[in-house]
């Protein structure tokens, strides 16, 4: 270690060092060992929850005319009468749309799951785990909802975005993470991966993939920023 920054010049690559102050930020997969020790941390969490089926159900009507609304089981029912009864096994993330103003956000009256909603997900449906934009669950004292998630060994997602680009049913969930050995959660990429004829986000094809393309601006490093940015 010599304290020196690599260069393309002198070392023909440059490397980043990371340090994280916490694995409960962003866009993340809550482990249940977050709330109870017994269960899995981040490096255990199996990797069958690479892809998975999605689900969204859109809460953004009640979360406009209330900020703190909390999803219910009415409206989970209300759900599958339009589009069927959830999968077994699937995930299911909740749209309030909170996140389409980030990072100004209010993290202290945000939209809720409420703990009778998670139970039902859980205990009726037999989901794999749920996900919000927020960083929280719910706003209870207590944590119930997530209290309840966690406690009983169930992961659950946070910091999920772009969802109004999501339809309700028809996507797979594609879930990326690094195996953070005794992590409480981990930093994650969510991807839908939707059927063709859906008009959002990108297709194979339809962008450069390999070669990745080359940018006219080059990678260099922003002290105000605090990570490598182009510098147009």
């Amino acid at each position: 270690e010599t304290g020196q920054a690599f260069s393309y010049a002198t070392d023909l690559f440059v490397a980043n060092a990371y340090r994280l102050p916490t694995d409960q930020l962003g866009t993340q997969l809550d482990a249940p060992a977050h709330f109870n020790a017994h269960y899995a941390a981040s490096d255990e969490m199996p990797a069958t929850f690479a892809l998975r089926k999605l689900c969204v159900i859109d809460a953004s009507p009640q979360t406009r005319a209330n900020a703190s609304y909390a999803l219910t089981v009415a409206d989970v029912r209300a759900w599958e009468a339009q589009h069927g009864r959830i999968p077994r096994r699937s995930v299911v993330f909740v749209r309030s749309d909170w996140s389409r103003t980030w990072p100004a956000v209010n993290t202290d009256v945000f939209p809720q799951v409420s703990l009778a909603a998670v139970r039902f997900l859980h205990q009726q449906r037999d989901i794999l785990f749920h996900g919000h934009e927020p960083l929280d669950t719910d706003m209870t004292p207590r944590f119930d909802a997530e209290r309840w998630i966690l406690t009983h060994g169930f992961a659950q997602a946070e910091g999920v975005a772009n969802l109004h680009l999501v339809p309700p049913t028809g996507c797979l969930l594609s879930t990326g993470f690094p195996k953070l050995r005794g992590g409480t959660g981990n930093y994650v990429r969510y991807v839908a991966v939707c059927p063709p004829e859906w008009p959002h986000g990108v297709a194979p094809g339809q962008t450069a993939e390999a070669p990745l393309p080359r940018f006219d601006a080059p990678l260099a490093w922003d002290a105000q920023k605090g990570y490598r940015a182009r510098q147009h």
